[in-house]
């Protein structure tokens, strides 16, 4: 019998590890800011599929996505753990990326308005302490331009609320 070859061997002991509802709950116990474990209902805990697919096909996945329920009734949150040993300079936006693919995946199972998803980061690699920012903001070269754009609404142009005098001033 020959042994099956893991190139990540301690990536599957932290899934298998953290798949146990009592090893999670006790995990996000510790881990989670009170404000977020204050609206998880951690009895309610559920592992989730991280496989996520995008528009091109390729294939991409988190380590674990659990669902809870919130305390305050119908809602979801979502927790994401991402496990690496190694740094990633992009790792804050890798991260962000996993969550929006769980909240489109949210919205594909029928559900009406997005989850609240909290990524965490299990960094257990050499270089210490994690050398790289944990805000996906700063995965851009222009952080302050970036900010304005992410973080405030969209610019809307409504042209319904124009009259047709006032749209053809504005194109000159």
């Amino acid at each position: 019998m020959s042994k099956k070859f893991t190139p990540t061997p301690h990536d599957a002991i932290f899934k298998q590890f953290l798949s146990e509802k009592k090893t999670a709950k006790d995990f996000f116990e510790i881990w989670l800011p009170d404000e977020i474990k204050s609206l998880c209902d951690l009895d309610s805990l559920k592992v989730k599929s991280g496989s996520f697919v995008d528009t091109e096909m390729k294939n991409y996945q988190s380590d674990i996505l659990y669902s809870v329920n919130t305390k305050q009734g119908q809602g979801y949150i979502y927790l994401l753990i991402e496990h690496q040993s190694t740094p990633d300079k992009l790792m804050a936006w890798r991260l962000m990326r996993y969550s929006m693919a769980a909240m489109q995946k949210h919205l594909e199972a029928g559900h009406k308005e997005l989850p609240l998803i909290f990524p965490i980061l299990f960094y257990c690699g050499e270089k210490s302490p994690y050398p790289y920012s944990t805000d996906w903001l700063d995965c851009f070269s222009g952080r302050d331009i970036a900010e304005k754009i992410y973080t405030k609404p969209f610019k809307l142009v409504d042209v319904t609320t124009l009259d047709d005098g006032e749209i053809m001033q504005r194109v000159d």
